[in-house]
């Protein structure tokens, strides 16, 4: 049916598999692990620093179709997802669709009839 080396069906069955590997030791190490502890925080901000190289990154050297689309424009989007987020006492979800909502809105506007 298909030329690829393994059946999707095994494919998504392994990485199942793997995920849930971590997810059960997880569960098994949870007492053991202090939340406050210096591992757990350099994991924290470790995560803050790959999430902020991936905005930086998505904003200032896009590729694809994001990267027809103005700079002014891909600025305003981060400010208005900052300052929601910021005014809504620092909820990620309204920030993101507010960003987003601002993205669309101005590509489409831009782009005219």
């Amino acid at each position: 049916m298909t030329d690829l080396p393994h059946a999707p069906l095994t494919v998504v069955l392994v990485a199942a598999a793997a995920t849930f590997v971590w997810r059960a030791l997880g569960a098994i190490l949870v007492d053991r692990i202090d939340p406050e502890g210096a591992v757990v925080r350099w994991f924290t901000l470790t995560s803050y620093a790959l999430l902020a190289a991936l905005v930086v990154r998505l904003v200032g050297l896009p590729t694809g179709s994001l990267g027809g689309v103005s700079l002014a424009i891909r600025l305003a989007a981060v400010a208005v997802t900052l300052g929601v987020w910021w005014l809504t006492r620092r909820n990620p979800l309204l920030g993101v669709l507010a960003g987003t909502a601002c993205f669309i809105a101005a590509v489409t506007w831009t782009a005219g009839p």
